[in-house]
């Protein structure tokens, strides 16, 4: 478990430089996100060159996240978790729930910490002393110092754990060591191998090498993982019975990797196509998933594809299903007004319009309760999930149907949302469906109802 005393430290970077690294030595690496972030995972896909899954202890359980981590790894040499904001930092400020800290607990992983160095000495061991007893059932293994000035600094650093029988000092990344990564409103920016090349996963290498050796001597010492598939988690894979069209391209591509696997599962074939490039959707559809992303970055290429656009809403002429998430949201709207007030219609599928606003409007975990019969369960069943978006939607008619109650944790008010109209149910919400087997199938059944 890669940990850091708080966000920005430096644990994405170093993360990533460690994947790199252990990948050029020949190894197989695993890699997982606490929390449910989408754009790191990107990342670290890109640099272990296999898909990274999310383990969420709100969304999920301990034996949802154990079962998952336990599959997902069973081929890989060695598995790296990045945490989420501090290790001790998660969904409640009182409790570990959410948290790195939580996870690390669960799965008994040894966690190296990460830990600014720029500008401090002796209370370096301070700061260190502080994680390491915090909570007793972590096992800090190690640490590593990012933005160290110096050889001597580090050296000081070492010794100043090392007096006070702290964790092992690991390495030292200096300062300027790590090439910074690109980023946008949602945080950092999706990764592709045009931004984020091979030369700079090498850069990253390089800053953490000195750290790795002591690294794969912790790793070595992890416990086994004690987890059985029990809750329709095996990796055998029904006959595929319906065919989903997944929105996957530069505008579209946020999805949590086990969501697909769990549709995969159910018997679904999934079938990527391009909102922005394609002309047409693919043959013999049952149903269209169109999940998070950018479409406001991409507006005028989206509007101007007219015929993925008539495609889509000849699709659900037909009756066919359309589920939306977030940046799908968006696209189904009537159109896209971006910060410059520029507007750019979209499918129309939705009676209201989205805006572009220049702050942050909605961040936090969400259980979606469903106030009527959808694709995902019937009336009074829930599923949790997140929320992370900039834009609103504007002049909602109050006719218009929904489908969810919206439980916040910081809010006693649900909110009315999850629009279902006819085939089309579109909501801001990321809903995390593969801890729930009975979701899925429901949905999966929906989509039988489009056979022919």
């Amino acid at each position: 478990m890669i940990a850091g005393t708080q966000s920005g430290v430096g644990k994405t970077s170093v993360t990533l430089g460690l994947v790199a690294a252990l990948k050029r030595r020949g190894l197989r690496v695993q890699t997982f996100k606490v929390g449910p972030d989408y754009l790191d995972p990107t990342y670290l896909a890109l640099a272990s060159g296999r898909p990274c899954y999310n383990l969420d202890g709100w969304m999920t359980d301990k034996e949802y996240v154990c079962e998952l981590f336990a599959r997902v790894s069973a081929d890989a040499d060695l598995a790296i978790i990045e945490g989420v904001m501090g290790l001790f930092d998660g969904a409640d400020p009182a409790a570990l729930s959410g948290s790195t800290a939580e996870i690390a607990c669960w799965l008994e992983a040894p966690v190296l910490l990460i830990a600014n160095a720029h500008g401090a000495g002796r209370s370096f061991a301070a700061t260190v002393h502080g994680f390491a007893t915090f909570i007793p059932e972590i096992r800090l293994a190690g640490v590593i110092a990012n933005r160290c000035g110096s050889e001597r600094h580090a050296e000081g650093l070492a010794a100043s754990l090392s007096s006070a029988a702290l964790p092992a000092f690991l390495g030292a990344v200096q300062r300027g060591a790590l090439p910074e990564l690109p980023s946008r409103h949602l945080g950092l920016v999706s990764a592709d191998a045009k931004q984020f090349s091979q030369a700079i996963l090498d850069q990253l290498a390089d800053a953490v090498e000195v750290a790795l050796d002591g690294i794969l001597d912790q790793a070595r010492k992890a416990l086994p993982i004690q987890a059985k598939p029990t809750r329709g988690m095996s990796p055998n894979i029904s006959p595929a019975t319906v065919r989903l069209g997944i929105a996957q391209d530069e505008a579209f591509h946020f999805y949590y990797a086990d969501n697909l696997d769990a549709l995969r599962k159910a018997g679904c074939e999934l079938v990527p196509f391009s909102p922005v490039r394609d002309g047409a959707l693919p043959p013999d559809l049952h149903g269209i998933y169109i999940g998070g992303g950018y479409p406001e970055e991409h507006a005028e290429a989206l509007a101007a594809n007219t015929g993925m656009l008539d495609a889509i809403r000849e699709f659900v002429a037909t009756g066919h299903i359309v589920y939306a998430e977030c940046g799908g949201l968006m696209y189904l709207s009537q159109g896209i007004e971006t910060l410059d007030n520029a507007r750019h219609r979209m499918l129309g599928l939705l009676p209201a319009w989205t805006r572009m606003c220049p702050r942050r409007q909605s961040l936090g975990y969400m259980e979606a309760e469903f106030t009527r019969d959808c694709f995902w369960g019937e009336k009074g069943e829930r599923l949790r999930g997140h929320e992370f978006h900039y834009s609103e939607l504007t002049h909602v008619p109050e006719e218009c149907p929904k489908a969810y109650a919206l439980h916040y944790r910081r809010s006693d008010r649900p909110l009315a949302e999850g629009f279902q109209c006819g085939s089309v149910l579109a909501s801001y919400a990321h809903l995390h469906f593969a801890a729930k087997p009975g979701a899925v199938v429901h949905f999966v059944n929906c989509l039988k109802t489009c056979i022919p």
